[in-house]
C-alpha cells in the first residue's frame, strides 16, 4: 500500500508551474492523486483557468482536502452559488466548477483528487503559464521554496 509523508511527495513543480519546483507535489494513487500544494503568496487561479482554455473558465475536478493553513475562497461563476471560504483547519469539498482564490500570505493544503480531472486542470495551467509568460502576464506568486 502506498504511504508518504507530505514534505516526502514527488514535486510537480512542472505540472503547475506557478507555484515552483517546491510548491506542489503530487503523486497518483489508484484512480486518486493526493496532492500537498504550498504557497507564500496569494493566488487568483481566474486567469490561469481562462488562458489556459478550460471550458467556462472554471476548474473541472472536484477537490477533497484538508487546509493547513491559510484561506481559500471558493468562487462559482456563472451560477447562483454563493462564494465559500474554507478555513485553516477545515476539511473540505469542492465540486467542479469553481475558481479558487487562495487569499492569504501562505497556504498550506492537502487534497485528494480524481486523477484524470486533475489531469485536465493542471495540463491547463501548464497551458495558461506559457502563454501568460510569452504575453508578459503576471503569472504567480513567489514559490514556496
Amino acid at each position: 500500500m502506498p504511504h508518504s509523508k507530505l514534505e516526502d511527495l514527488p514535486s510537480a513543480g512542472d505540472r503547475w508551474p506557478a507555484l515552483g519546483h517546491e510548491g506542489f507535489k503530487t503523486v497518483h494513487w489508484g484512480d486518486m492523486e493526493v496532492g500537498y500544494t504550498t504557497l507564500n503568496a496569494p493566488l487568483d487561479c481566474t486567469e490561469q483557468y481562462k488562458w489556459g482554455g478550460l471550458p467556462g473558465g472554471v476548474c473541472p475536478c472536484p477537490h477533497y482536502g484538508f487546509l493547513f493553513e491559510g484561506r481559500i475562497r471558493v468562487k462559482y461563476p456563472d451560477t447562483d452559488w454563493p462564494d465559500e471560504v474554507i478555513e485553516a483547519g477545515e476539511a473540505y469539498f469542492v465540486p467542479s466548477g469553481h475558481v479558487l482564490v487562495y487569499e492569504t500570505d501562505k497556504t498550506r493544503c492537502l487534497e485528494l483528487n480524481p486523477a484524470h480531472a486533475l489531469t485536465s486542470c493542471l495540463d491547463a495551467m501548464q497551458k495558461a503559464i506559457l502563454k501568460m509568460t510569452a504575453a508578459g502576464e503576471e503569472v504567480a506568486p513567489a514559490p514556496a521554496e
